[in-house]
């Protein structure tokens, strides 16, 4: 098959020396842990990565980015490079047969400095991460595989196989980021829970060169004409390639299923005799929706698909397992660092396992609808369908995969109550939402500003005392509704309006831009208390 992207090959590394200890070791050079050893680097951490491959993604894979993705990128530097490349979309098509049922917009207000989605092939992240990661310090042995895996109370005892022999060593801790079939996983003996669907499903990366008359859109077929009785999905991605997913049943044979001569005539059925294309990428999936119990055991901690996985439609996989690194990333660093407990890793499970079930539970209704299982659910799903191209109350019920939104930490317990009265905006546990704001006269975005550690924003002109007065490692953000020196102009109102914030107000953000806190009277001492509970020192000290 022809590509449009030529994979880059690395250079295995040599064979180090006697075992050595490292502070951190990830297993995988995936989007997940590429976009860890990223973040840990930013904050001071020595990384090493073990790859056994010598290359980034085969084939396209996870390619669409939400908003909330996109904004850690951007954080890590990489977000105006992605949105670059990538094609932009945030409106949808659902058609039932051979008519559209309905259309959609994921993002209906403005003010957003990135759009609800940005489809881009894995590859290209993958190797923009890889050259990051690698100019911030992180070490990426390729051509290493984990052979074995030993935890220990102080970390895991590894045994390497390279290219030039053999080799051991000591992770203090090692966060595995190897894959859905993760060796780490299998060797711990860790079980995944969960369900795993009797349906297969065909991608075909297609090339088509010109305009083929689909929109920058995602579309989605109910038993189309062009492939009866089941689902397709359309997306496209930069390069002229678009995205094509077939729903095949369950007792379809998926080496078969991939053979060109299987392929080509489903796509030409529905681009039609006329359209020319050719295949780059095709592969077969199966739907999965499960996890792990916990994610952390001990000093082995799990994220990405290591730990969960949901089915494909709904852009879950990839934006959960980056935002499962960004959720990761700061609390090891502030760990290691000794500003923070070895029990702020405790959160990582209460944020993420509920972070993944909310996507398991949104997975699992739209394989249901997707693919429903007797008579009685087709009927309703069909029911369902042909009310929505005339009722708009029918729409909410279809469900052709509830598309990636980011997770509040509603439970969470590094955020402390609201400390005075506070009516609506972002909760705490909710990430920061962005708005567009002036600095030093030039247009500029709201989470620019907030940076890689704790930050406090101050609804209210600058105040000398109050940024005297802060805990050692707190940067105070000033925005105010008029130009002031020293302070974000919030000239459209919205980043007030979206934190819901009363005149000389604060928001305590954590490094992951998640909120922590909100005080309507920021006095030191609540400050400090709000810290303190962010970083789980308040759990340390009631344990003590």
């Amino acid at each position: 098959m022809p590509s449009t992207y030529a994979n880059p090959r690395y250079r295995p590394a040599p064979l180090p020396g006697a075992e050595a200890r490292h502070p951190v070791v990830i297993a995988g050079a995936g989007l997940v842990g590429l976009t860890l050893a990223l973040d840990l680097a930013r904050h001071g951490v020595a990384v090493l990565v073990l790859d056994e491959d010598d290359t980034v993604s085969l084939g396209s894979r996870a390619i669409c980015f939400a908003k909330r993705t996109l904004e850690v990128f951007g954080r890590l530097g990489l977000g105006a490079r992605m949105t670059a490349k990538g094609i932009t979309w945030k409106t949808g098509r659902v058609f039932h047969r051979d008519r559209e049922a309905y259309g959609f917009d994921l993002l209906p207000e403005e003010g957003h400095e990135y759009p609800a989605f940005v489809n881009l092939q894995q590859y290209y992240a993958e190797e923009w991460l890889v050259a990051a990661a690698e100019a911030a310090g992180v070490e990426i042995r390729w051509k290493h595989r984990i052979a074995s895996v030993a935890a220990r109370d102080d970390g895991a005892t590894l045994s390497v196989e390279a290219p030039d022999g053999a080799y051991a060593l000591h992770a203090e801790w090692l966060l595995a980021c190897d894959g859905a079939r993760s060796f780490i996983r299998e060797s711990l003996g860790l079980p995944f829970t969960g369900q795993v669907f009797r349906d297969r499903f065909l991608i075909a990366d297609v090339v088509i060169r010109g305009d083929v008359g689909f929109p920058t859109e995602r579309w989605f077929w109910f038993d189309p004409p062009f492939h009866p009785g089941q689902s397709v999905l359309l997306h496209k991605q930069p390069d002229d390639v678009w995205r094509i997913d077939f729903q095949l049943g369950w007792d379809a044979d998926p080496e078969e299923e991939k053979r060109p001569e299987k392929v080509i005539p489903r796509v030409r059925a529905m681009l039609g005799a006329e359209v020319p294309f050719e295949l780059e990428w095709v592969s077969v999936y199966t739907f999965r929706c499960r996890r792990l119990e916990r994610f952390r055991h001990g000093r082995v901690i799990f994220a990405g698909d290591s730990a969960h996985q949901v089915s494909p439609f709904g852009a879950r996989g990839g934006n959960s397992g980056v935002q499962d690194a960004d959720n990761l990333a700061w609390k090891l660093a502030f760990v290691l660092g000794g500003r923070a407990p070895e029990a702020l890793l405790d959160s990582y499970d209460a944020e993420r396992v509920p972070a993944a079930d909310e996507n398991i539970l949104n997975s699992t209704r739209s394989t249901d609808f997707i693919t429903p299982k007797t008579d009685a659910a087709r009927a309703y799903r069909d029911a369902v369908l042909e009310l929505s191209a005339r009722h708009a109350f029918a729409r909410p019920l279809v469900n052709s995969g509830r598309l990636s939104r980011p997770t509040t930490y509603a439970d969470s317990p590094l955020s402390s109550p609201d400390h005075g009265a506070w009516h609506g905006g972002a909760l705490p546990g909710a990430p920061a939402p962005d708005a567009p704001v002036l600095h030093e006269g030039r247009a500029d975005w709201l989470l620019r500003h907030l940076g890689d550690g704790f930050a406090l924003l101050v609804f209210g002109p600058p105040d000398a005392a109050l940024v005297a007065a802060l805990p050692g490692g707190l940067r105070a953000i000033f925005v105010a509704a008029e130009d002031i020196p020293g302070a974000l102009w919030d000239h459209a109102g919205l980043a007030a309006l979206r934190f819901g914030a009363p005149a000389g107000g604060a928001v305590l953000l954590r490094p992951d831009q998640h909120v922590a806190a909100r005080l309507a009277d920021p006095d030191p001492a609540a400050i400090g208390a709000a810290l303190d509970r962010a970083l789980g020192r308040v759990a340390a000290a009631v344990a003590a």
